[in-house]
């Protein structure tokens, strides 16, 4: 059969977006797997599925599986594209909508300049919720690394690091380092990805605040690696950097990619983050 996609992407965090409403189809996780790879396939850090939703006071059922295959619980950015997506397909014409994910439901609304303000909801923040494994809730916690870890740059010592944990939706690890550029991303991110703190992994931020309003931030994703741009990464991020004292309730998060502006009063209040979103082309595939 033909399978009609489309790819998209949030500041060059890519997506291929399939409609299983029209079409019925099931997704298997070695055909994600097939379709994620970027020699062979089509490509994408995550894989978008629009379904009807099960609970009726919303309007559709929006599940993310990263490129090895794994079903994730949250993307801001992906929630942007869906957005995009389900009005340039027809099927909504609102300019909100809520979806229903693995986690809960979250609000999208299309904005006068095109661009998209997705409602993240409350960040969680009590181990249980993230999860992380501690006796007790801090605002920042040191994880234990290997001691033949050789000293990396932004790193005080390469068997420890100080990190801000929080769920967005799904677990989020933020560092705090002096240069975005010389960050260890993909070396620490894997360990850390990997810790045995975090039972289901984690997504692991690396954050240099700019200013009050202003961070920089590269995300390394579970599950896909380093991407140009994370949603819920970025409000993980202003939340961290928030409790820390460090950040006002409005910032610019830079990412590789571009910019994203997130909001977060504090407390239990919502985050709302707000970005573009791009449709990149259409296609069919025979499966």
């Amino acid at each position: 059969m033909l399978l009609r996609f489309t790819k998209m992407h949030g500041l060059g965090n890519d997506f291929v977006l399939l409609d299983l409403i029209s079409q019925n189809i099931h997704i298997r996780e070695d055909l994600i797997r097939e379709l994620g790879d970027r020699r062979t396939g089509i490509g994408f850090d995550q894989l978008l599925l629009a379904e009807p939703p099960r609970d009726p006071d919303v309007d559709f059922r929006y599940r993310i599986f990263n490129a090895d295959g794994s079903e994730a619980e949250q993307c801001g950015n992906g929630a942007r594209c869906f957005m995009r997506f389900v009005r340039d397909r027809g099927l909504t014409t609102k300019t909100v909508i809520k979806l229903e994910t693995n986690t809960g439901t979250i609000e999208c609304r299309l904005e006068k300049d095109g661009n998209i303000t997705v409602n993240m909801g409350c960040p969680a923040l009590s181990p249980e919720q993230i999860p992380f494994l501690s006796d007790h809730s801090k605002i920042q916690y040191e994880l234990e690394l290997p001691s033949s870890l050789p000293v990396h740059p932004g790193c005080d010592s390469p068997e420890k690091v100080s990190i801000t944990a929080v769920n967005i939706g799904n677990p989020h690890a933020v560092l705090n380092v002096k240069n975005i550029d010389d960050a260890p991303v993909n070396h620490l991110g894997p360990l850390i990805e990997n810790h045995e703190k975090f039972p289901q992994k984690v997504n692991v931020g690396f954050m240099q605040v700019v200013s009050r309003s202003k961070i920089k931030l590269r995300v390394f994703e579970r599950g896909v690696g380093e991407t140009r741009a994370c949603g819920s990464g970025a409000c993980a991020a202003v939340v961290a950097g928030r409790l820390q004292g460090l950040l006002d309730d409005q910032v610019d998060v830079i990412l590789p990619g571009g910019t994203l502006s997130i909001t977060w009063q504090g407390d239990n209040s919502e985050i709302m983050l707000t970005g573009p979103a791009c449709r990149v082309y259409e296609g069919r595939l025979q499966i």
